[in-house]
């Protein structure tokens, strides 16, 4: 019933930016909150930072300075603008959100991942 589609990930160089997007499709009334986690090699997945409908955003103490979080409700649609890249921001990004359907069903949706690989 809901789909969410990431984009935007790929290889950049340390130093360098990326825009990830994220869409929510589907039989959607409203999205409440959305958020960005990533998930390293043999690492567990980390949330990066979640952001209500009205805009509030809360990020992991380690990620404020250089992530920031947005959306377009408009859009259904969620970003992360990461700069200052580092290797060690090589993962794969996942968004996630919670959906309510038009049938007030409530959906705890995650994307397919997009591949982000910093480059030294």
């Amino acid at each position: 019933q809901v789909q969410l589609v990431e984009s935007g990930g790929g290889l950049v160089q340390a130093g360098g930016s990326l825009r990830l997007s994220c869409a929510a499709s589907g039989n959607i009334l409203e999205i409440n909150l959305m958020g960005w986690y990533r998930q390293a090699p043999g690492k567990q997945r980390e949330l990066i930072a979640t952001i209500t409908h009205s805009g509030t955003a809360n990020y992991a103490d380690s990620k404020k300075d250089r992530f920031t979080i947005s959306r377009d409700n408009a859009k259904n649609t969620v970003y992360l603008q990461m700069d200052t890249l580092k290797p060690e921001d090589t993962a794969v990004y996942y968004c996630n959100a919670e959906v309510v359907t038009k049938t007030f069903e409530v959906f705890d949706s995650w994307g397919q991942g997009t591949q982000v690989t910093v480059s030294s």
